[in-house]
């Protein structure tokens, strides 16, 4: 179990790596990135500790090789559609805290994008 997870985070730390590199523009070559601020939700299944440890193997020797990665969760948000009612979900069940319905919408838990990239100053 441990080996899949390290692969997704994997994956995703190669795709934020591509998408932070190909952000500095041609000019700025040179350029240190010095933070790279993520938003993930707590549905997206993302390890931060092992999103962190891909994220590092993966920008060795790059411009993004002294790069913070900084992660903020989060939380799954839910309305029920029955009573129109809007709550944190946090543990496994899915079910609308006044009514007790099943028939939720997610609003909020699912997100994985970056929200910013920081470069340092001459």
């Amino acid at each position: 179990m441990i080996y899949k997870n390290i692969m997704h985070e994997m994956g995703i730390a190669m795709q934020v790596a591509e998408i932070a590199t190909a952000s500095v523009p041609p000019e700025m070559k040179d350029v240190q990135v010095e933070k790279i601020n993520l938003r993930v939700g707590k549905l997206a299944a993302v390890v931060p500790d092992s999103l962190r440890f891909c994220f590092d193997i993966v920008t060795k020797d790059t411009l993004l090789s002294d790069a913070e990665l900084i992660i903020e969760e989060i939380q799954v948000v839910a309305r029920c559609k029955a009573c129109n009612t809007e709550w944190t979900i946090t543990g496994p069940v899915f079910l609308c805290e006044k009514c007790n319905s099943g028939d939720v919408e997610i609003l909020s838990g699912q997100e994985l994008y970056i929200e910013s990239i920081e470069i340092a100053e001459d």
